[in-house]
């Protein structure tokens, strides 16, 4: 019997590895089409007379409460200059990168059949962290001096929990966030529970539209981060439980359990060792059995959902240490 049933899960698992790899060869044979341009590059290479025309073509990048003369000393400002180099080094030709978004781009296409893909537009933004990565219906503007290694020089001082997804590689996964972000909507409710369920959606939407990137990349972790968080869940969420965080409507849970942070704030000695964001990824698990257990419910259906009932029907059992 025991070898009976150890048969069927080999063939179980060969039967959904055959089907996985139909569905991607399916999704890589959508068209997708979309242009990048290398602002970055072009206001590198210009001269006060290049203005007009570089307004002409990015009039969004041109606020009009600034003046042209901001702009042509800009041209001539060391830290821009060595910005512009910096990243040209680092991005001397973003066909790689292109090739990825591509894949991202027909996975939102196969999953949300009205995805448009935007004109990709690379920026210089002076390392502006908090946007990295700005998506609206038709332009995507992706900050390049945000990806330049979580060890280069321009991040010096900077918290080692931020700069570590300063890197070309947390691209797809910026992206990803941005886009999901707006598929899913504002947050429903204010408690704790809906706030992780809220982000545990954004995250099982990486899952389809990242199907090859690691849950350390999906979360903005690093290896240690995410086999701490796997290894410690069941304890996490009795901490939960124990401490009637669910229904909680208090702002600080936020603060200690869904916003970056160098680590989350359980008020134990422990708490130097967990991850950021662990209420982020324990609302991530949720979601990941909820839809194990409702296969009949599209993606688009999960993310209309509320979280009440996304948490009742998943039926949440926390991965126990190995």
């Amino acid at each position: 019997m025991k070898n009976y049933f150890l048969s069927f899960f080999i063939l179980f698992a060969f039967i959904s590895c055959e089907n996985d790899a139909g569905l991607e060869e399916e999704i890589a044979k959508i068209p997708i089409d979309f242009q990048v341009d290398r602002f970055d590059m072009e206001f590198a290479k210009a001269s006060p007379a290049d203005l007009p025309k570089l307004k002409a073509e990015y009039p969004f990048l041109f606020p009009a409460r600034y003046p042209d003369s901001l702009w042509i000393a800009q041209m001539d400002d060391e830290v821009q200059l060595e910005l512009e180099e910096e990243v040209q080094k680092t991005f001397p030709d973003f066909q790689p990168e292109k090739e990825e978004i591509t894949s991202l781009f027909q996975h939102f296409k196969y999953y949300f059949p009205e995805f448009k893909s935007p004109r990709v537009v690379t920026i210089i933004s002076e390392v502006d962290y908090r946007n990295k990565v700005v998506a609206t219906d038709s332009l995507l503007l992706i900050s390049l001096d945000t990806y330049l290694g979580e060890d280069h020089k321009f991040y010096d001082g900077m918290q080692v929990y931020l700069k570590k997804n300063f890197k070309k590689e947390q691209l797809p996964s910026d992206i990803a966030f941005e886009y999901a972000q707006q598929l899913v909507g504002n947050e429903q409710g204010r408690t704790f529970l809906d706030q992780m369920i809220h982000y545990g959606k954004i995250l099982y939407v990486k899952d389809k539209v990242l199907p090859f990137m690691s849950d350390a990349r999906k979360m903005g972790y690093t290896p240690k981060e995410i086999a701490w968080a796997q290894a410690n869940e069941e304890q996490i969420w009795r901490y939960f439980i124990e401490k009637e965080l669910l229904y909680k409507t208090d702002n600080d849970l936020r603060a200690r359990f869904i916003n970056i942070a160098p680590f989350s704030k359980f008020r134990l000695e422990l708490d130097n060792e967990s991850p950021p964001q662990i209420g982020q990824y324990i609302g991530w698990q949720i979601v990941r059995q909820f839809a194990d257990k409702n296969e009949s419910i599209t993606l688009k259906q999960l993310l209309t959902l509320d979280a009440e009932r996304i948490f009742k029907e998943a039926n949440f059992k926390p991965k126990k240490p190995e």
